[in-house]
């Protein structure tokens, strides 16, 4: 771990100095962390699994009951920091709740850049998506502002799963309750790293209904899982990043409901579209827009500087930086 002595924590136990001021991790810091992490995600996942029923996860009654155990965990999942904290001796500046990601200053920049900045990676979904939708503008516009529509949503349970429970629980737990836990062990660069891949492993649990419906042939379940890890653990790492740059739960929160809405790009349709060349021309553009912007909205001078699970870091960090 990089030593720094202009960066003096105040953060830190007494103990987890050297004598000249240089902070070291304290001994065992790291296994209490990953294991805090490991055990937060196996409740997460195993909370799932209370409930006995044939039944497949799509049916209204087992979503239901899959809502009550999930809220409650993340209702929980605060106490994991906290015992962490405890345990380790790490004292914290900001209060457990800023740490998490609650916080009132910056807020309105957390709420639309990210979730801007994400839209602009999903341009070419986006622009296939209008041109292939039957509804004018005009009408698009009156069903988003009809409450009636909404009403139909919030009464529909994989919408109100996909949309706000799974994203709502899933990055509390698995970014704003793990990344406060995992920064001062590995610092903040790892830990956007490290953190999905928590992520990705809670979503093998899909493997087991698969096989157990046997919607698929074995391979077939295998690559999907493999898929599925993958491409959960770039989500995860990406959300990550979010979270560390703004010091926000509520952004990360916003572009996994979004993400959830649009799926994985359907780039094979997008091949066979009779407008391909303005469709792939737009997929292309969002990831250039993309990576130029990824930085400049994610400022953390926006949010509020130094942002919260920042100061817990052991030494200092270009992520964390405007």
């Amino acid at each position: 771990m990089a030593e720094d002595e202009d960066f003096s924590p105040n953060l830190l136990t007494e103990e987890m100095k050297h004598s000249n001021g240089d902070f070291v991790a304290p001994d065992g810091l790291c296994w209490v962390s990953v294991l805090s992490c490991l055990l937060l995600a196996c409740s997460y996942v195993g909370s799932l699994y209370v409930w006995r029923s044939d039944l497949p996860r799509d049916h209204p009654a087992v979503i239901k009951r899959r809502f009550t155990s999930v809220l409650i965990v993340s209702g929980l999942s605060p106490l994991f920091v906290w015992a962490w904290r405890e345990f380790t001796g790490v004292r914290t500046g900001p209060s457990l709740l800023a740490l998490m990601g609650i916080r009132f200053e910056g807020l309105i920049p957390a709420i639309v850049l990210p979730l801007l900045l994400t839209m602009v990676l999903f341009l070419g979904p986006l622009m296939q998506l209008a041109m292939d939708c039957p509804w004018s503008f005009t009408d698009g516009m009156r069903v988003a502002f009809d409450p009636w529509f909404w009403m139909l949503c919030l009464s529909d349970m994989r919408w109100l799963r996909n949309q706000v429970v799974a994203p709502l629980t899933e990055e509390l737990v698995f970014r704003a309750c793990m990344l406060p836990m995992l920064v001062p062990c590995a610092g903040p660069s790892t830990a956007i790293f490290t953190c999905p891949l928590f992520f990705g492993v809670a979503h093998f649990h899909h493997v087991i209904e698969l096989l157990r419906f046997r919607q698929g042939t074995l391979s077939g379940i295998f690559l999907s899982a493999v898929f599925q890890f993958s491409y959960t653990a770039v989500f995860g790492a990406y959300t990550a990043f979010i979270f560390i740059r703004t010091g926000h739960l509520m952004g990360p929160v916003l572009c996994h409901s979004f993400c959830n809405y649009m799926g994985f790009p359907a780039i094979s349709t997008a091949l066979e579209h009779p407008h391909r060349l303005t469709v792939l021309s737009s997929y292309l553009l969002g990831v250039v827009l993309f990576l130029l912007f990824l930085f400049p909205f994610t400022d953390p001078s926006y949010y509020g500087l130094p942002t919260p699970v920042c100061t817990l870091a052991s030494f200092p960090s270009a992520l964390c930086l405007s």
